[in-house]
C-alpha cells in the first residue's frame, strides 16, 4: 500500500495554479497529527468544532485543495444529517453566518438525499464535478429551498462548486462525512478522493468521541434545565396561567413552532386543550377526538410519538391528521402525561421543519411531561381543597341552618309548644317526654280537638328519628276501599284506577314517625295487615310481591274507647295491645281550668298580627265567659272562637259578644231544702248559678276543705279560690259552708 497520492498545488490564496506534484501523507503527518492532538485536547466544555476545523482545513490544503470544508453528522435514523462544523478558506461561510457556533445546539436537519450524501453514509467516497449542473442538485425546487436553508446556496445557480466527500467512521459504523468544496469545477480526482478518505479515517474516531462526549454533556445540561421547570410551574397553582413562561423555559430544551398542553376530556374520548403557544390560532378544535388523530390514538396508549416527516408518516384519511398536514407541520413530538399508570393528557411540540426532533428530544419531552404532571396534580389538589373548603363552609352554614330550624321546630312542635299548667296535662307531657327517646309505640287517648297530633309531633322531634319525616293520617277520613292503599301503597294495575305506582304512608314515613289518628276507625282487614306490620316490621304494596321494610315509629291516637270496642268485637284485641304499649291520656279542655285563658291569650297573640291587629286583647267579661264555657270541641273550638272574635272586634278589646258563644240554660235537679222527702223540682239556672251551686256542693261534701273540694272538681286550689271570689263567696259564707 503506497502512502503517496497526486494532488493539485495551490497558491497562497488557495487557488490551483495548474501544476501537479506528488505529495506524501508522511510530509504532512506531523501537522495533521498535531491538529488531531489539538482536537483531542479540546475535550472540554468550551470545545468549538468549527475552530478545530479551521486549523485542520489549513493543514489539509496541501492534500485536498478546497475553498470550504464541512463535517456532516449522520443522524441516528440514518435518513438525515446536520452540520457539525464548517469553515471557509476565503469569504463568508456558506450560510452567511459571521461567527462560529458550538454546533451541539439544535441545528437544521436535512434528509440525506437533499445533500446527496446517502452513498457516502453507505461507506463510499464521492466526487461531484459541478453541483450546479449535477442532476442530483437541479430540477427540484424543494431541494433547492432546503439547500438554501442549510446555507449551501447563497443564490440558486450564482456560484459553481465541485464537491468531494468521504465517510467518517468509528469502528465499522459510518458516523458522518468529511466534505470539501472548491469553486473550481472538475478539480477533484480519484487521488484527491483517496487523500480525503485518509483524512476522514484519521479524524473519524476523534470526531465521534468528541461528539458523544459533548452530546452527553448537552443531554445532562438539558435534563438539569428541565429539573428547574417546577420552579416556573410553582409560581401559580393554575398551569394554564404560567404556560407562557413555561414555553420560554422549554424552548432552549426542545425548540418548537407550536406547543400544546392537553388533558383527557371528561368523556375519556378526546383531549381538551388547556394551553397553547404559537404564532397563530391552531386549526384543530379545542377538544380533539382521539380517533381523528393517529398521534392522539398512540398517546392514549401511553406511547411517546416522534414524527419526522408528517407528509409521509401521518394518515391523511383521518381528519385530524389532514389538518396537521395542511397546517405545514412537518416534525411532531408528542409525549403522554402519565398520572400513575393512566394517561391523563399530552404535551405536543411541532415544527415546520422536517426531521427536527429525535430520540433525545423524546427523553427531554418525557422529563418535561413529568414536571407538568406534578404541577397539574398540585393544581387539582388545590382545587379539591378549595372545593372541600367550600363544601365545609356550606356544611357549616347548613349546620347552622339546621340548628336554627331545630330551634324553630322545638319552639313550634316541641314539648314547649304544649301550652297548659293543668296537673293532668303536665303529667301527660311528662310521660310523653319519657317515652320519646325509646322508640316505643304510643297510644294517645282523648276527646277530639285536645291536641293529640301536637303531642305526637313533640314526641317525634324529641326522638332519635327527628331528622326523618313526620307523616300523619286520619283513619276516619279514609274510604274503606282505599284505606289499605293509603297505608301500604299499591302497584300500577293493582285495581281499577291504579294507573301508576303509589307509595303508602309507611313508605313515605321511612326513617321517621307515622301518626295514625282515629285508629279505631280502621276496618278489620286493615287491622289485620297493620298487626302483621307491627309484628314483622315488613309489608307489601297492594298488588305487589316485593317485601318492604317498615322502618317507622308508630304513634296511634283515638277519641273512642278501644277497650269497649275490643269487648264488642269491633277492634282486634291483639292489635290493641300492640298499639297500647305506652298509653297517654290528654284531659279535655273543660278539665284544665285556667289553661283556657293561657290558650286564648296564645291564639290572640298568634292570630292577631296575621290579621293586622297589633295589640289585641280580651276584656274581663270575655275571660269570665271563656272560663264558664264547657268547650265540647276542646282546643279546636277555642281557636275558632278567638279567630272569629278577632275579626268581629276589628282591633278593639274582645268582649263576650265577639266570641259568639251561645250560653244555653241547663236543667239541673235540686233537692228540696224544706222537706226531708226531697221531692224533685225543676229549676232553670244560669251557668254562673249552676257553677256556684256545684262548688257549694263540693265544699259541703269536703266539710269545708277547699283543697279536697278543688280536687273533686278537677281544679287546682288557686283556680277554686279565683272562682270563689268571682262567684261572690264571702269568708262568712265559706265559714258557714
Amino acid at each position: 500500500m503506497t502512502n503517496r497520492s497526486v494532488v493539485t498545488l495551490t497558491g497562497g490564496d488557495g487557488h490551483t495554479n495548474g501544476v501537479l506534484r506528488p505529495v506524501t501523507m508522511r510530509d504532512d503527518a506531523p501537522d495533521l497529527l498535531e491538529c488531531v492532538a489539538a482536537f483531542g485536547r479540546s475535550l472540554d466544555r468550551s470545545f468549538h468544532p468549527a475552530q478545530f476545523l479551521s486549523e485542520f482545513s489549513a493543514r489539509a490544503q496541501s492534500l485536498v485543495p478546497h475553498d470550504y470544508m464541512l463535517i456532516q453528522r449522520r443522524e441516528g435514523d440514518g435518513q438525515t444529517c446536520s452540520t457539525l462544523a464548517e469553515c471557509a478558506v476565503r469569504g463568508p461561510l456558506l450560510g452567511q453566518r459571521t461567527h462560529y457556533t458550538t454546533s451541539f445546539e439544535r441545528g437544521v436537519r436535512m434528509p440525506a438525499d437533499v445533500f446527496a450524501l446517502r452513498p457516502v453514509f453507505e461507506g463510499h467516497a464521492q466526487i461531484i464535478a459541478d453541483m450546479t449542473t449535477d442532476p442530483r442538485f437541479t430540477g427540484d425546487s424543494e431541494r433547492g429551498t432546503k439547500l438554501a436553508m442549510a446555507g449551501l446556496r447563497r443564490a440558486a445557480g450564482s456560484t459553481r462548486f465541485a464537491r468531494l466527500a468521504a465517510p467518517l467512521s468509528a469502528g465499522k459504523r459510518v458516523t458522518g462525512a468529511l466534505v470539501v468544496m472548491s469553486g473550481t469545477v472538475g478539480v477533484y480526482t480519484e487521488a484527491h478522493a483517496a487523500s480525503c478518505r485518509r483524512l476522514a479515517d484519521l479524524i473519524g474516531p476523534f470526531v465521534e468521541t468528541v461528539v458523544a462526549l459533548q452530546c452527553e454533556r448537552r443531554r445532562r445540561a438539558r435534563l438539569n434545565a428541565a429539573a428547574a421547570l417546577p420552579a416556573v410551574l410553582g409560581t401559580s397553582l393554575t398551569v394554564g396561567e404560567v404556560l407562557g413562561r413555561l414555553g420560554e423555559a422549554i424552548r432552549p430544551l426542545v425548540d418548537f413552532d407550536e406547543m400544546s398542553l392537553r388533558l383527557l376530556a371528561a368523556t375519556g374520548h378526546g383531549f381538551e386543550r388547556i394551553g397553547w403557544i404559537g404564532p397563530s390560532l391552531p386549526a384543530d378544535p379545542a377538544t380533539t377526538t382521539i380517533e381523528d388523530y393517529s398521534v392522539a390514538e398512540r398517546v392514549s396508549r401511553a406511547e411517546a410519538v416522534l414524527i419526522r416527516d408528517a407528509d409521509r408518516e401521518l394518515d391523511p384519511r383521518r381528519s385530524g391528521d389532514r389538518r396537521m398536514i395542511d397546517s405545514g407541520d412537518q416534525s411532531i413530538l408528542c409525549v403522554p402525561l402519565l398520572f400513575g399508570e393512566r394517561v391523563g393528557g399530552s404535551l405536543l411540540f411541532t415544527s415546520k421543519l422536517g426531521h427536527w426532533y429525535d430520540e433525545s428530544d423524546l427523553e427531554i419531552g418525557g422529563t418535561i411531561a413529568a414536571a407538568l404532571v406534578i404541577a397539574i396534580q398540585h393544581q387539582r389538589l388545590a382545587e379539591q381543597q378549595q372545593r372541600l373548603g367550600a363544601v365545609e363552609a356550606k356544611a357549616q352554614k347548613l349546620e347552622r341552618q339546621v340548628a336554627s330550624l331545630r330551634t324553630a321546630l322545638d319552639d313550634r312542635f316541641g314539648f314547649d309548644a304544649v301550652i297548659g299548667l293543668a296537673p293532668k296535662l303536665v303529667a301527660a307531657v311528662d310521660d310523653a317526654r319519657k317515652v320519646a327517646a325509646t322508640g316505643t309505640t304510643v297510644l294517645l287517648t282523648s276527646e277530639s280537638g285536645t291536641g293529640k297530633e301536637i303531642l305526637a309531633r313533640a314526641i317525634h322531634y324529641a326522638s332519635a328519628c327527628a331528622l326523618g319525616p313526620f307523616v300523619a293520617l286520619n283513619c276516619a277520613a279514609l274510604p274503606e276501599t282505599l284505606a289499605e292503599s293509603e297505608l301500604f301503597g299499591h302497584e300500577r294495575g293493582a285495581f281499577t284506577g291504579a294507573d301508576r305506582l303509589k307509595r303508602g304512608r309507611f313508605e313515605l314515613a321511612a326513617g321517621g314517625t307515622l301518626f295514625l289518628d282515629e285508629v279505631g276507625e280502621l276496618t278489620p282487614a286493615v287491622q289485620a295487615k297493620l298487626l302483621r306490620v307491627l309484628q314483622e316490621r315488613k309489608y307489601e304494596r297492594v298488588g305487589g310481591t316485593t317485601t318492604l321494610e317498615a322502618n317507622v315509629r308508630l304513634i296511634a291516637a283515638t277519641n273512642s274507647d278501644l277497650e269497649a270496642a275490643v269487648a264488642r268485637g269491633r277492634f282486634r284485641e291483639d292489635l290493641f295491645y300492640r298499639l297500647a304499649v305506652f298509653r297517654i291520656h290528654l284531659p279535655p279542655l273543660r278539665e284544665r281550668g285556667d289553661d283556657v285563658l293561657l290558650l286564648a291569650d296564645h291564639f290572640v297573640r298568634e292570630l292577631g298580627p296575621k290579621m293586622g291587629i297589633l295589640q289585641p286583647g280580651l276584656n274581663a267579661q270575655a275571660r269570665e265567659l271563656l272560663l264558664a264555657h264547657a268547650w265540647p270541641g276542646n282546643i279546636r273550638e277555642l281557636q275558632n272562637a278567638i279567630e272569629r272574635a278577632l275579626i268581629r272586634a276589628a282591633g278593639e278589646l274582645i268582649s263576650p259578644e265577639h266570641l259568639g258563644i251561645v250560653m244555653r240554660p241547663r236543667e239541673v235537679t235540686i233537692p228540696a231544702v224544706a222537706s226531708p222527702a226531697t221531692e224533685a223540682v225543676t229549676a232553670i239556672l244560669t251557668i254562673a248559678e249552676h257553677e256556684k251551686r256545684l262548688i257549694g256542693d263540693a265544699l259541703r261534701r269536703a266539710n269545708g276543705n277547699k283543697t279536697r273540694a278543688a280536687a273533686a272538681l278537677g281544679l287546682s286550689p288557686t283556680q277554686l279560690f279565683r272562682r270563689l271570689r268571682r262567684l261572690g263567696f264571702t269568708p262568712g259564707v265559706l265559714g258557714s259552708v
